[in-house]
């Protein structure tokens, strides 16, 4: 994949805009970025389109602003001069996709059948949008289409929201999904950016999913932690488990037999999606120790923040 939609599939959702006015794009800009999703789709369905993608390029460097319906080669090229990093297409035209191509702008052309993929395949592609997603044949179209073109992915848009995004993001083969929920129109005519900044914090939120998993407790000895495990099950009925170096009480608590990580222990914060957990948190400001990675079969499954919270260890756990 492209390095800029390599960013856009860890930060997972790309918010769909349509500004009526070039005003709007600065506040709008600070809240999505503020929200936690720096990227933007703004769609040439507007005159105001170009300005306000110029004004969020320099205003917002590190927001990854694009631009979507583009039609022609010349509303590409204005584009990528107004600074915007990536192109999007309703649909997949040979010309546009050829010109974009030619002068290394990254574009994610529409497809909606078989056809358009193997079009994509065609002119050198690996990532397409699926438009209008929904209307389309929504996942089960997805998959139908993914599994005969095993190295394609897709960017799905139109009609995706709070309620399906998870069922889409679960497909392997998505690698992100764009969206206008978080960025209603009326919103934007009624200047309500700190609203729009809550709905984007929302919508990464129940994205990334996050719940606590269990709590790890450190204890002295096998004994100590078994007696305690024995304690909770008399207690709670909580079933008890005994490993190699902690015992489970229930799924809520494990209890250390020796000294763990954290004064006190560690807690587990299970996620949905966890390379997209660490890209959102490192820019809210947190570390993690790469060296705790725990991986298998090529896949991240686990991995320690930096540093104690309260005297606990806190580790991502992939769900």
């Amino acid at each position: 994949m492209n390095k800029v939609v390599e960013e856009l599939s860890k930060i997972g959702i790309v918010p769909v805009i349509a500004l009526d006015d070039a005003k709007d794009a600065e506040p709008l800009a600070k809240a999505l970025i503020e929200g936690g999703l720096p990227c933007a789709e703004v769609t040439f369905r507007t005159a105001a389109a170009e300005e306000s993608i110029r004004i969020m390029a320099e205003k917002f460097p590190e927001l990854v602003v694009g631009a979507g319906t583009v039609l022609t080669p010349e509303q590409a090229d204005r584009a990528m001069n107004a600074g915007a990093k990536f192109i999007v297409s309703p649909g997949l035209n040979p010309k546009v996709v050829k010109h974009c191509l030619d002068k290394g702008y990254p574009i994610v052309p529409g497809t909606s059948n078989p056809s358009d993929v193997e079009t994509a395949i065609e002119l050198g592609l690996d990532v397409v949008k699926f438009f209008p997603a929904e209307a389309a044949g929504g996942l089960n179209m997805i998959k139908s289409m993914a599994a005969p073109y095993t190295n394609m992915k897709f960017m799905p848009t139109g009609g995706i929201n709070a309620g399906n995004l998870k069922s889409y993001l679960d497909f392997g083969k998505i690698v992100c999904c764009g969206g206008s929920w978080m960025v209603k129109k009326d919103m934007v005519a009624a200047g309500d950016f700190e609203g729009i900044k809550n709905l984007t914090r929302e919508a990464v939120d129940t994205m990334l999913g996050f719940e606590v998993r269990h709590v790890g407790v450190n204890l002295q000895s096998g004994e100590e932690a078994e007696d305690l495990a024995d304690t909770f099950n008399k207690m709670f009925s909580f079933e008890k488990k005994v490993g190699n170096s902690s015992v489970f009480s229930g799924t809520g608590f494990e209890l250390m037999k020796k000294q763990g990580r954290g004064t006190h222990g560690h807690i587990a914060i299970a996620t949905n999606y966890i390379e997209r957990a660490i890209y959102h948190l490192e820019k809210r400001g947190f570390e993690f120790d790469k060296d705790s990675a725990v991986i298998k079969n090529d896949r991240l499954k686990a991995i320690y923040f930096k540093g104690e919270f309260g005297g606990f260890a806190i580790h991502l756990v992939q769900k």
